[in-house]
């Protein structure tokens, strides 16, 4: 089948690998443009370019597809090569850009989005991240006839994953991508899926992460900063401050018998390192100090002694 390929980050990159695998022929792939990265923020290609220069396909990275928008020589390029594509159908996976009324009616087939949850529940920009720190004990892919809205489509496959709960954002976001590259190739290698209205119960909004959110408040209750310790994991990490320093903890056992004063250091001997919290504490497991690797807690606490009863800041302050 001749398909267009819409997408940026990793999880679409093993999309559209299993669709190259299965033999479908890709004769256009749009993915969003080069964004500095890295320690000396050069600027880099998304994993979705990187693999479909190895594959040699035909590549557009438009800053808009809104003909009318701030970007319409962009748009204009695009939907020439679109055109020229003649595709039946196109997948998108996560590609960050918004798709106008226009991209929707061009392939006979539609465009099918491939969604890291179990619609209704997670539209939105970060649906793996929102899960992991509601504490969700279940996600899933969303195979989706996309529409106009966000993420309201029609519905053609979903498959079910647990939550584990030692799971993070990385771990999930591995499992997720690899059933949403089953699903997409099993949907377009059988007859056409008829579509299902999502319910209309149970909707929630996946809102995008971002990096104001990962300083830890320690007033929180123990088991909801424990949760996005994992949901922030790998971006934006969450962290306190320590003399000065931005430490980010990346794991942590909630411990509801321990009580004090928010943020107060309650042990701090081998490799017991435990907080108070608003409710209950925290044991902390993997830290990391600036410019450092993630070590656990009996090699912080060596190389920073006589912790109890410190208060651990914020990182806003």
């Amino acid at each position: 089948m001749n398909i267009v390929f819409a997408g940026t980050p990793e999880f679409a990159a093993t999309a559209l690998q299993a669709l190259l695998v299965a033999g479908h022929r890709v004769p256009l792939v749009l993915t969003q443009p080069d964004r500095p990265a890295g320690r000396g923020m050069k600027m880099q290609p998304s994993p979705v370019k990187a693999l479909a220069l190895r594959h040699g396909l035909a590549l557009a990275q438009p800053r808009s597809l809104r003909l009318d928008g701030k970007y319409p020589d962009d748009a204009r390029a695009a939907l020439a090569a679109l055109d020229a594509a003649q595709a039946e159908v196109m997948v998108v996976a996560a590609y960050g850009l918004i798709l106008p009324q226009w991209v929707l009616d061009l392939p006979p087939r539609g465009c099918l989005n491939i969604h890291a949850s179990l619609l209704p529940r997670w539209r939105g920009a970060a649906p793996i991240h929102r899960a992991i720190e509601a504490g969700d004990v279940e996600t899933g892919i969303t195979l989706m006839q996309m529409d106009a809205g966000l993420d309201t489509g029609d519905m053609l496959l979903r498959a079910p994953v647990p939550i584990l709960a030692d799971d993070s954002t990385a771990t999930l976001h591995d499992r997720l991508a690899a059933l949403g590259a089953e699903l997409v190739v099993q949907a377009l290698s059988g007859p056409q899926l008829t579509p299902t209205s999502q319910p209309v119960e149970g909707v929630t909004y996946a809102h995008k992460i971002g990096k104001a959110e990962g300083p830890i408040d320690w007033s929180e209750p123990a088991l909801l900063i424990e949760r996005r310790l994992r949901a922030f994991d790998p971006f934006p990490g969450a962290s306190f401050s320590l003399d000065g320093d931005l430490v980010k903890l990346w794991r942590a056992r909630p411990r509801p018998d321990l009580s004090g004063r928010p943020g107060v250091v309650l042990a701090a001997l081998g490799g017991q390192f435990s907080v108070a919290c608003g409710e209950g504490g925290l044991d902390l497991l993997l830290l990391q100090r600036p410019g450092g690797r993630r070590i656990d807690a009996t090699a912080f606490l060596q190389a920073c002694p006589g912790l109890v009863g410190l208060e651990l800041g914020s990182a806003l302050h």
